[in-house]
């Protein structure tokens, strides 16, 4: 089958692949854009799977600041290289995780970072764990955009976009008249 550079063109578009990898996956799927979409996707994820064990020490830290200014977020996000950190989609995925601690006030990062005394009080308040790990930790919620995506699943397909480990390390989140109580990295 013969691949045109406008289908190409189209899947750079919705995939942000490179213009050979688009072409690879065109020929493979037969000209379907959508499975080529998803066969990227996929490639990706097993790039963001090779990546994960590398260092991380670059990166930036986002602010963020809803409504007026009633709820504020900070998050820290490292990548490898400060020429990724200042690339526009590296930029709006820590804005993005801003937004989403500011949106859902989780407590944790990760599962890792639970202690283990404190399953058996989450497990009661949200019923099970499963709730209770998506209510709490940053990167098994959904996403506020997209709720078919998790975190994990967003800051994964930018590190198969980006070429790039990709870590959130730490957040805080603010709240006029709330209780202060010590973020859970401290």
């Amino acid at each position: 089958m013969v691949i045109t550079a406008n289908q190409v063109k189209e899947l750079r578009e919705k995939s942000g692949a490179g213009i050979m990898e688009c072409k690879r996956a065109l020929e493979q799927v037969e000209g379907d854009i959508a499975k080529a979409v998803e066969l990227l996707k996929q490639q990706g994820l097993a790039k963001a799977d090779k990546k994960t064990g590398r260092a991380a020490s670059q990166g930036l830290i986002e602010p963020y600041i809803h409504g007026a200014g009633r709820i504020g977020a900070i998050v820290e996000v490292n990548c490898e290289t400060d020429f990724v950190a200042r690339t526009p989609e590296f930029r709006e995925l820590a804005h993005d995780l801003a937004m989403q601690v500011a949106a859902t006030s989780p407590s944790y990062v990760s599962v890792e970072d639970v202690p283990e005394g404190a399953w058996s009080d989450l497990d009661n308040e949200f019923g099970d764990r499963e709730m209770a790990t998506a209510a709490v930790v940053l990167l098994e919620q959904p996403f506020i955009k997209d709720p078919k995506l998790t975190i994990r699943d967003l800051v994964r397909e930018r590190i198969g976009k980006l070429g790039e480990n990709i870590v959130v390390r730490r957040f805080a989140r603010f709240e006029v008249g709330a209780e202060n109580s010590a973020s859970p990295e401290e």
